[in-house]
């Protein structure tokens, strides 16, 4: 599955105007292997990380890369999600909050996802334990061994990747310039949230197909229950509501947003591993270590991250440079996967790129 995450209208169709630019056309792609990468749990391999970069890097006079930007994709995803029209057309192009003419943009393949090292690979359950302090390491190391980037003007992350970029905040102050976290908090992933998320993981290991992880073929049933969360997570209710008002039409909705899911499905056991790596994340008791200035966008349709309680507001006070965003909730928004449509944002991110 490329997006775990992904709306239920984005499953269904795509918007009808094409790309204007096919972006793949300029990006570079490679693997980069990580010798002995250790994991955070134990266990050690040569980790295969996949990078796609746009841009050419830029050089001051010590030789050191100035121009880098990292954009970190979210659970399930990988870094060709940011081809994709309503992110690319709108801050890749001339003059735009991201124009390759000036940056050098870099799209990780994070551990687990893509075409980096994950459990699909051969190990399958024996693959280590990864969470997010492994995915940020070997991001660093994807970025300093493999690339020769020592310094980033941005980490921009949407869902995961902005809960890694609060990692990359609290636990490498300093490494990147600004920080443009979109959607989701700085805390423990618990009630709710946290609920969701283990009834995916349960609903496969339950099916009888999963064998401990070494099924012969795909455990469906479990894996239809995950998907079935993932897509309503992700919606926006208001956006369903308009387009679906009968029953007729919902259940139609939900059968076209599934069979497209089903095209696109992870393995069960990366998608286990996947939505398990978020399990210690925590990092609101060091927020005040991030001190560069910080773009942080959440929306008011957003499921996952739901703004009732004011948690993100509270825990940007903590970071001096930090502006929080609650994008309002419209029929046009796209729930959790707002953060992918920069036409909600792109004059925010512009204003980043300009702050010291």
């Amino acid at each position: 599955m490329r997006k775990l995450l992904l709306p239920l209208l984005a499953l269904i169709a795509t918007p009808a105007a094409a790309q204007q630019t096919d972006w793949r056309t300029q990006a570079t792609e490679r693997t980069v292997v990580l010798k002995d990468f250790a994991f955070a749990e134990g266990g050690k391999l040569d980790l295969n990380m996949h990078v796609t970069t746009l841009g050419t890097p830029r050089r001051n006079a010590a030789g050191e890369i100035e121009n880098a930007v990292m954009v970190l994709h979210g659970t399930g995803g990988s870094g060709h999600q940011f081809f994709r029209p309503q992110f690319a057309d709108e801050l890749f192009g001339p003059g735009q909050p991201l124009d390759l003419a000036k940056y050098y943009v870099i799209l990780p393949d994070n551990i687990g996802h893509g075409k980096s090292g994950k459990p699909s690979d051969g190990l399958r359950m024996a693959f280590p334990r990864y969470n997010y302090a492994d995915m940020v390491t070997a991001q660093e190391r994807l970025l300093t061994e493999g690339l020769g980037v020592k310094k980033l003007k941005l980490i921009l992350g949407t869902s995961m990747g902005c809960m890694h970029a609060f990692v990359w905040g609290t636990t490498r102050p300093g490494f990147a310039e600004r920080l443009a976290p979109f959607a989701c908090n700085a805390m423990e992933i618990a009630g709710r949230n946290r609920m969701w998320r283990q009834m995916s993981i349960d609903a496969i290991k339950a099916d009888p197909a999963w064998n401990g992880g070494n099924y012969a073929s795909p455990p469906e049933s479990g894996l239809r229950t995950a998907r079935y969360l993932s897509i309503i997570a992700g919606a926006n209710a208001w956006a369903l509501q308009n387009e679906y008002p009968t029953r007729e039409k919902a259940v139609a909705a939900l059968n076209a947003a599934y069979a497209a899911s089903a095209r696109n499905a992870a393995d069960a056991n990366d998608q286990i591993y996947q939505i398990d790596s978020s399990r210690d994340y925590n990092p609101a008791p060091n927020l005040a270590k991030i001190t560069v200035p910080v773009l942080w966008i959440n929306s008011s349709d957003d499921f996952i991250n739901p703004p009732e309680f004011g948690l993100a507001q509270q825990h940007a006070k903590l970071m001096p440079k930090a502006r929080f965003k609650l994008l309002p909730f419209s029929p046009d928004t796209k729930g959790h996967g707002t953060h992918t449509w920069a036409q909600f944002w792109k004059a925010d991110l512009a204003k980043l790129m300009s702050q010291k």
